[in-house]
């Protein structure tokens, strides 16, 4: 099998997460300003050999497709022609909600100092989604193989 990359697409960011080269595993890569992640991305997945990259896409609680997923529909169209690779989508509703809580708590401020934010889970959420994909694509594997 080949490596496959997620991306949580975000307005200011965007997560990286990479497959093992079995297809089994996400982990988490990188995160990457918007402004300059076509370029990087596609040079991630030049220099791992990725052959697919998925997309979280931000639906509604209801299903739905709303302005943040066609957002990252329009982005993964500009990817695609600039990556020549293939995209596919996948449903990431609540994965940021697991990515803050994978990453633990808000640091608790020094004595008389700022309350310092959290770390941004922006490449943990991209393993979510990733890790979601692959169990998908895993179980369906086996399902076809009955």
């Amino acid at each position: 099998m080949t490596r496959i990359l997620g991306l949580d697409v975000g307005e200011r960011r965007i997560g990286v997460a990479i497959s093992d080269p079995e297809g089994r595993i996400a982990v988490p890569l990188r995160i990457l300003e918007r402004a300059s992640a076509e370029q990087a991305i596609t040079g991630i997945a030049r220099a791992e050999r990725v052959q697919l990259i998925v997309l979280g896409l931000p639906l509604s609680m209801d299903g739905s497709v709303g302005m943040q997923a066609r957002l990252v529909q329009a982005f993964g169209e500009d990817l695609a022609r600039v990556a020549g690779l293939p995209i596919e989508y996948w449903d990431e509703r609540l994965s940021s909600v697991q990515a803050q809580r994978a990453s633990g708590p808000p640091r608790k401020r020094a004595a008389g100092g700022p309350r310092r934010r959290r770390t941004p889970a922006d490449d943990v959420a991209a393993a979510i989604v990733l890790q979601s994909y692959l169990d998908r694509q895993r179980a369906q594997h086996e399902h076809d193989r009955q």
